[in-house]
């Protein structure tokens, strides 16, 4: 019996010796990753040391998917579309969702507003500052949510071929909807961050329609 615990103890003994040996190595691979970033930090911070960040520019970039519907488009044939293609391609490539989460991209500011990856924040106060008239306006009262939903994506695609550039979006304040709460403008928000005409939006002013409105800028706004 005193023999087996004799093994017994040093089997635990080499076991114990094995795990410490392990932990030092573990530790030493650890100290040398820490001190590799702590170089490749110092060199770095020497690298972009004279770097000087960009002024903020207005200018809007066009993302690489658009660049390629371009291409797609100019490479398409002349042939015109027929009543029934074209109905078809209207409701293949209309993509709305009511689903879309927007929140996220609002801006915090009291007076709401978004604008496009690639767009300037001065296009945003311009925008608010009414630098682009509106030229035209659509007005949702007394729709319901799908209708509300294809007359947004018709609107501003045929604006955007007519090369409008500012247009105002009446969506009301929700007075005469169920539980007296704006569904469409809630709706309306996220439309218009899915829609690749839409450069920038902002709650209109309280001539404009105040709450129950939102002007909205257009791609040919910037392509003057």
């Amino acid at each position: 019996m005193a023999m087996k615990e004799f093994s017994d103890l040093k089997s635990l003994r080499d076991r114990l010796k094995e795990e410490e040996r392990l932990r030092a190595i573990e530790k030493a691979e650890r100290e040398q990753r820490e001190r590799i970033a702590r170089e490749h930090a110092v060199e770095f911070r020497g690298a972009v040391k004279d770097v000087v960040k960009m002024k903020e520019s207005d200018r809007y970039v066009w993302r690489p998917a658009q660049e390629a519907e371009l291409r797609a488009a100019k490479a398409a044939p002349a042939r015109p579309r027929t009543a029934a293609e074209e109905t078809a391609a209207v409701l293949r490539e209309s993509m709305l969702s009511d689903q879309f989460d927007v929140d996220g991209l609002l801006d915090e500011e009291p007076t709401l507003s978004w604008s496009a990856p690639g767009v300037g924040p001065d296009v945003v106060k311009r925008l608010r500052k009414r630098y682009w008239p509106v030229e035209d306006e659509l007005d949702l009262h007394g729709l319901k949510r799908d209708d509300a939903r294809r007359h947004v994506d018709a609107y501003l695609r045929k604006s955007s071929k007519r090369g409008v550039r500012c247009v105002r979006i009446i969506h009301g304040v929700g007075h005469g909807s169920a539980g007296g709460e704006p569904v469409l403008r809630g709706m309306l928000h996220s439309w218009l961050v899915q829609t690749a005409d839409v450069i920038a939006f902002c709650v209109a002013g309280r001539t404009d329609g105040g709450h129950g409105a939102l002007i909205v800028l257009l791609r040919p706004a910037l392509e003057d």
